[in-house]
């Protein structure tokens, strides 16, 4: 039987495993920020008050969850996983590990057992550097999906024609330019012409 609890520490789940809190996962699905707010939980005299299954349908959607995988994460049984490839930032922009669409390619990396994604593509990437403090550290993983839909605010991994590869904020996007926020304030913003990246992947989920 389906539980209160069971279902609102599914929720919780599958925003940790995003890098998200409650409320980051509510506006990463279009909801009121506060939906899955602990105060929205139960009322004031102590009654149980339950997500509404629109809520968890959009929230399923926007985080490209499979449902078999929400309900492991409602019955609290650790998902099966499978091994996804694991890059070194540095070495990703050297050639060879990416096709041309921006997916794994060529083998020669290292694997670790994540829960699956919802994206056979999906890859790992250990973070180089202190450009996206305070949020990512050097050595910090982030597990990226090359097929996610990208919106403003996300953040992104993007590799340049020329072979850079950089952890940013997506700022915005034209028809012809990106800009990339970086979140040290030490390190410059980053304005490209599409033309100039070969591929731009969103962040689903990063290790703290």
């Amino acid at each position: 039987m389906l539980t209160h609890s069971q279902i609102w520490k599914a929720v919780d789940r599958l925003a940790e495993r995003h890098g998200l809190s409650p409320s980051g996962l509510a506006k990463r699905a279009g909801l009121d920020a506060t939906t899955f707010n602990r105060s929205k939980r139960s009322t004031r005299d102590g009654r149980q008050r339950w997500p509404s299954t629109e809520s968890i349908a959009k929230i399923i959607a926007a985080t490209g969850t499979g449902l078999d995988d929400f309900m492991q994460m409602v019955d609290g049984t650790a998902p099966a996983g499978r091994a996804i490839p694991l890059i070194g930032l540095a070495k990703a922009g050297t050639g060879g590990f990416f096709d041309d669409a921006g997916f794994p390619a060529g083998g020669s990396w290292e694997e670790i057992m994540f829960p699956d994604v919802g994206d056979e593509h999906a890859y790992a990437l250990e973070i180089t550097g202190d450009s996206m403090m305070p949020l990512y550290r050097d050595g910090d993983i982030v597990v990226v999906s090359p097929t996610a839909t990208v919106r403003r605010g996300d953040r992104v991994i993007v590799k340049t024609r020329e072979g850079e590869v950089l952890a940013k904020e997506l700022k915005r996007r034209t028809a012809k330019t990106i800009e990339l926020r970086s979140l040290n304030p030490d390190h410059e913003d980053r304005l490209f012409q599409e033309q100039e990246l070969a591929f731009i992947a969103r962040i689903l989920w990063a290790s703290q």
